[in-house]
């Protein structure tokens, strides 16, 4: 059963024929014929057919050679549009009824493929994505018609390459942006294997093409704006590099200043404290806590769910106290945990004195939250399905109103889908986030147009039918989000699109519909992740893996579609791989990470903050504690940066509080009564232990069941 992170959209390609066998039993060849190609306005003639030869044939050190045709006026011409080209292509294909026809059609285009001179079969050049190396060259000619050349390792790949130059070659740079990758599967050619199979190369380069022709009209247009990137950080074996003052920022708290983390690791040591920390911690801080991992194993820097479970285990080995760098809610969640686990002794820290907020917490929290949670109360055979990042207060309000399971951005997907499974005419209740909501609701609209055994295998019970049933029976509400992921609206998506369509596209489930859906449209040909911080962890590493086992030099490009913040656990991953691949001798990859950032989101710094060594002119952050500019967003919580270094050493120093000092860091534990008279701790608690329980098992309790279908909930008969 795999996460919504893993979902494979595949969406099914016409198999149906335009011509049968019997009408064109076995038609010839020819991509490149000795033959007029007609465009708009003027035409192209081959020069020689024998010139069009296999990309075997180098043409060392040369520039590249664009002119495949000779451009000569025609005011009688025809018109012979891309969309045409595409039809015949896909009329062309359609007409081999077998699938291993096809791939030998897609080697015969390979063999026509122009030579790939050696100057331009560098880095810059390179197709990200492919199972093999592609290189892709481009050119505006003075007419205005995109050139282009390409070629591959892979034989297949070079046959994909032809394709395509066979139908954009010589094209206006409008229809070159025109085709899209749907319009691709109609052609039904490719090799077995989900959305990292071969087949993916022939859209990602495609999408290749479409960048560097915006690329391309944007020089022409003397547009500068198409090079003003997002910062970056690019990390190899040899270090780190940082492209924009932001990303400097960032990197220079990845080195942190060794007598603090001693300070760090001699106070948890002689005090016995554990510390859990969220992903989207100040970079200094988590590069402190990084470094200090490796003398103290009782850190654990995760998201808000692993959170609490390292708490008790840390409890489990001996730790009296647990300090927690993250939001009110997950001091909470740790607490009460806890507390479940039987470790009430084991105190329990925050990292300030003031309250933590959190936007999406404090939505649900709200009195028209609970008016939602009361309407739902009313339908037969109701579900509240809660976001983890929530209080448990809220938990606690939300269970006696409506049975309520807990869930994460990882297998929120699963626990809808297994309530539908296992409650005939359910009605599921999803909150506080609205974004996530409206993603989930289109991911299952998506489900609908795959086939049955596609559906099955994201979920066994589930076909194209019961999709389709349970769309009505899906609520969520309206009026919740993170003030970080909102920052990924319409302005940042346009600017990814135009600037980084061909990197790989990383986006959490909160973020919104647009940024979603280009997020998923990346997934289905292998090039990105929608789903919970972890996800995205592992769709990184996992990317890079697979360039170090390829054992080849490559450049590989993300953009982080969610809290800057997980720069630290990426950079620490990404470095242990390295450090594998370099005691092997492996190969040169370079890892970039793209910031969606914009240089109005930035806070100035009219003092100058002091790093170790380095002195900061901008700061990693919020402007006016707001959240930031919606034209770049800088993707920082206001509420994670309240957790400084100097709080957990505070803290650290402070224990044992005989003094009471730290009164208002403690996480206190809930002890007043709900409606029904029991604790918030204790009911609160039991949404958390549903959602463990179908973990465990893949099942939603029995008990939980129970109070959907017979309307009872605590304190009622």
């Amino acid at each position: 059963m795999e996460s919504s992170a893993t979902l494979s959209l595949k969406l099914s390609s016409p198999s149906s024929s335009l011509f049968s066998p019997s009408q064109n039993p076995s038609p010839k060849l020819n991509p490149f014929p000795c033959k007029t190609i007609k465009y708009p306005s003027f035409s192209f003639k081959s020069i020689k057919c024998s010139s069009l030869g296999s990309s075997n044939s180098k043409n060392n050190d040369s520039k590249p050679n664009f002119a495949l045709s000779a451009v000569t006026s025609s005011s009688s011409s025809t018109t012979e549009h891309v969309a045409v080209k595409l039809q015949n292509l896909i009329s062309e294909f359609q007409s081999f009824s077998e699938p291993a026809d096809r791939l030998k059609r897609v080697l015969d285009y390979a063999s026509t493929i122009p030579a790939f001179p050696d100057s331009s079969r560098v880095d810059s050049n390179r197709v990200m994505g492919c199972t093999s190396r592609v290189w892709l060259d481009a050119q505006l000619d003075n007419n205005g018609k995109m050139r282009f050349l390409a070629d591959s390792d892979s034989d297949v790949t070079r046959g994909f390459c032809a394709c395509l130059i066979s139908l954009l070659n010589g094209a206006a740079p409008e229809e070159v942006l025109s085709v899209s990758t749907e319009d691709l599967s109609a052609l039904n050619v490719g090799l077995p294997g989900g959305e990292r199979s071969r087949v993916n190369t022939w859209h990602n380069v495609l999408v290749s093409m479409q960048k560097r022709t915006k690329k391309l009209v944007a020089q022409r247009e003397g547009r500068k704006d198409f090079d003003d990137s997002f910062p970056s950080l690019i990390i190899n074996s040899e270090g780190i590099q940082a492209k924009g003052t932001y990303a400097e920022a960032q990197a220079k708290f990845l080195m942190p200043d060794e007598s603090r983390i001693q300070e760090l690791v001699n106070a948890l040591k002689e005090k016995n404290i554990g510390v859990v920390a969220h992903f989207y911690m100040d970079p200094e801080v988590q590069g402190v806590l990084t470094a200090a991992q490796k003398q103290w194993p009782h850190i654990q820097i995760s998201d808000s769910l692993v959170m609490a479970d390292k708490a008790v285990k840390m409890a489990q080995s001996g730790c009296k106290y647990i300090a927690v760098l993250g939001v009110d809610f997950m001091s909470e969640n740790v607490r009460a945990i806890l507390d479940q686990a039987g470790y009430e002794e084991v105190t329990v820290y925050r990292m300030s004195d003031e309250r933590i907020g959190c936007s999406l917490a404090d939505a649900a929290s709200s009195t028209d939250y609970m008016n939602y949670l009361e309407a739902a109360s009313e339908t037969p055979n109701s579900l509240h399905v809660v976001y983890i990042n929530t209080s448990l207060e809220t938990k606690a309000f939300a269970h006696e109103i409506v049975p309520t399971v807990t869930c994460t951005s990882s297998n929120v997907v699963q626990t809808i889908l297994q309530g539908f499974s296992q409650v005939p005419d359910l009605n599921v209740w999803y909150g506080p986030d609205s974004y996530m909501g409206a993603n989930i609701a289109k991911l299952f609209q998506q489900m609908t147009l795959m086939t049955d055994d596609e559906i099955a295998e994201v979920h066994p019970d589930h076909n194209r039918e019961s999709i389709k049933s349970l769309l009505p029976r899906l609520h969520y509400y309206q009026d919740g989000m993170c003030t970080v992921h909102h920052l990924f609206g319409h302005e940042v998506v346009e600017k990814i699109n135009e600037m980084h369509c061909d990197a790989f596209l990383t986006a959490h489930l909160e973020v919104p519909g647009e940024m979603f859906s280009l997020a998923m449209d990346a997934k289905k040909r292998g090039m990105g992740v929608v789903g919970s911080t972890s996800n995205i962890l592992d769709f990184i590493k996992e990317r890079v893996q697979e360039a170090l086992d390829r054992n080849v030099d490559d450049h590989l490009q993300f953009v982080l579609g969610t809290e800057s913040g997980m720069i630290t656990a990426i950079v620490a991953a990404v470095r242990d791989l390295f450090s594998s691949a370099k005691a092997s001798g492996g190969p040169k990859v370079n890892v970039e990470i793209v910031f969606p950032v914009s240089s109005e989101a930035m806070t100035s710094n009219p003092s100058p903050t002091k790093a170790g060594e380095f002195v900061l002119p901008v700061v990693p952050g919020v402007a006016s504690g707001e959240g930031c500019s919606i034209h770049g967003g800088c993707a920082s919580c206001p509420y994670m940066k309240m957790n400084s270094l100097q709080a957990l050493l505070k803290v650290c120093h402070n224990l044992p509080d005989e003094k009471n000092t730290l009164a208002a860091y403690k996480a206190d534990r809930y002890k007043q009564p709900t409606r029904s008279g029991k604790s918030i701790a204790e009911v609160g608690c039991e949404p958390i232990l549903h959602m463990r329980h179908f973990q465990t098992t893949k099942e939603l309790p029995e008990k939980l069941v129970n109070q959907v279908q017979t309307g009872s909930l605590h304190g009622k008969a």
